[in-house]
């Protein structure tokens, strides 16, 4: 029994650290969990006709201003550097297939420019050692929670700092993207490449039936003009 329940963990364990992260959370998804959860404390009993609610939220999120909406996105940032600091120790299991449906996979191009950083995560490339240090014990997702954290308690001057940072880094991009564009150089999606090859393969298959046909035909024609003579 005591086997049993030994491996009944390891398996746990295993499962757990194999599970792929938890997907991001965008601004508006963190909006709309808020109000679900504010709902309910106001309403226990109540049903929510989730379409009904679901347009509530939405006509109130457009109607918010910027500042309203910050904290969400906060939020949202925080959730986004747990995530990619998790995927990046996440390997997939072997023989995963990506299903249909997905989006359409970009063929990666060394020579595109490189995405521009959020406030949030110029100040994690600062912090992210020293969390580290301080807790050798923390997980990806540990420090990434640590992280948002610190964000959240930072004084309004440092946190100006990389807000800065982070507008000089988004116009680098824009700038670097419309020269990436006008390049002439960006890649096909793996779909799209595929479908040329095929395309290509299939013109070459007609081509060649095409020039057979012609060849059986003057073969013909010549056996008619012995025959008349």
């Amino acid at each position: 029994q005591q086997q049993q329940n030994a491996a009944a963990s390891t398996m746990i364990r295993g499962a757990k650290a194999d599970a792929k992260p938890r997907g991001r959370m965008t601004a508006y998804a963190y909006f709309v969990q808020t109000c679900r959860e504010e709902h309910k404390k106001k309403h226990p009993d109540e049903t929510v006709i989730f379409a009904e609610f679901s347009r509530k939220c939405a006509e109130r999120w457009k109607t918010m201003v910027d500042k309203e909406k910050k904290r969400f996105h906060e939020m949202a940032e925080k959730d986004k550097a747990r995530y990619e600091m998790e995927m990046q120790n996440y390997v997939p299991p072997k023989g995963t297939v990506v299903g249909r449906g997905k989006k359409r996979k970009m063929i990666k191009d060394p020579n595109a420019p490189k995405r521009s950083l959020s406030a949030f995560f110029w100040f994690c490339n600062d912090e992210r050692n020293k969390v580290k240090a301080a807790n050798p014990e923390y997980g990806v997702g540990d420090i990434a929670k640590e992280l948002g954290r610190k964000w959240s308690d930072v004084d309004p001057e440092v946190k100006q700092k990389y807000e800065l940072m982070a507008e000089k880094d988004k116009a680098r991009y824009e700038r670097e993207m419309t020269e990436y564009k006008t390049s002439g150089k960006i890649p096909m999606s793996a779909p799209s490449m595929q479908a040329q090859q095929a395309a290509a393969q299939k013109a070459a298959l007609l081509a060649a039936s095409s020039q057979q046909h012609e060849e059986h035909g003057d073969d013909d024609g010549d056996g008619d003009d012995d025959e008349n003579q």
